[in-house]
Parts: C-alpha cells; structure tokens; sequence
C-alpha cells in the first residue's frame, strides 16, 4: 500500500484510538511507527477488562471526538495496516498546527504509549 493523503467526508472517533473515515476503520498511531511503536487507549465496552477502563474509554473517545470536531484536520496513511482481522489502516491525523492528534492524547494522559512487548493495564 502507498502511504498519503487521506480524504474523509465523515471523520468520527469509535475509541479512543480508532476513527472511522467514510465507513472504514482506521487506527491512529501517534506518529509511532507501524508494529514498533503507537498510542494504546483503554477498550470500550465488553472488551475493557473492568469498570475503571470502561469509564477510562468513554472519556478518552470523547477527548478524540472533540479533537475530530476541529476544521481543517489532515489525515496521512502511513501506508500500513494493522494484524487485526478488520485490516485497519494505520494513520496519523494532524491539526492545522501541526500537532498530531494521537500524540496530543498521549501528552494529555487519555493514551499510553505502545509497542508490540507492552500491555497496557487500566484497571490497576
């Protein structure tokens, strides 16, 4: 796959890490670098492991969506897609300042840092 631009019609957050672009999931990795390095966000739903990262979740995917709510957001494909059965893109989406929005909810505390040898715990 070629990494770029990506155009979105409907940009919206599904988790704290993943949005959903014209129908299609994609992961954000916080300008990490694919199977190396990304952000890490507490799972929503059924998927959390408790209460607390249930809770944890709901308010890192709500941060992402007022992120998302931001006019002129450019969303670069960094020409990957993860080991998941769904296959999704692994992208970067960055604000008119610059900043990238996955690497914003890391330095304000609503992800974590990832790589392939750490799991994140959110019920500790």
């Amino acid at each position: 796959m070629i990494a770029g631009f990506i155009l979105c019609a409907s940009l919206t957050a599904v988790d704290g890490d993943t949005v959903r672009c014209d129908g299609q999931n994609m992961r954000l990795l916080g300008e990490g670098v694919p199977f190396v390095s990304g952000i890490d966000t507490p799972e929503i739903g059924s998927h959390a492991k408790c209460t607390k990262e249930r809770k944890l979740a709901l308010i890192a995917k709500g941060r992402l969506k007022e992120l998302l709510a931001e006019k002129g957001l450019r969303v670069m494909f960094s020409g990957e897609v993860d080991r998941t059965p769904s296959h999704r893109p692994l992208i970067n989406i960055y604000r008119t300042n610059g900043e990238e929005i996955g690497k914003k909810l890391l330095t304000e505390g609503f992800a974590r840092s990832w790589s392939p040898k750490l799991r994140n715990d959110w019920c500790d």
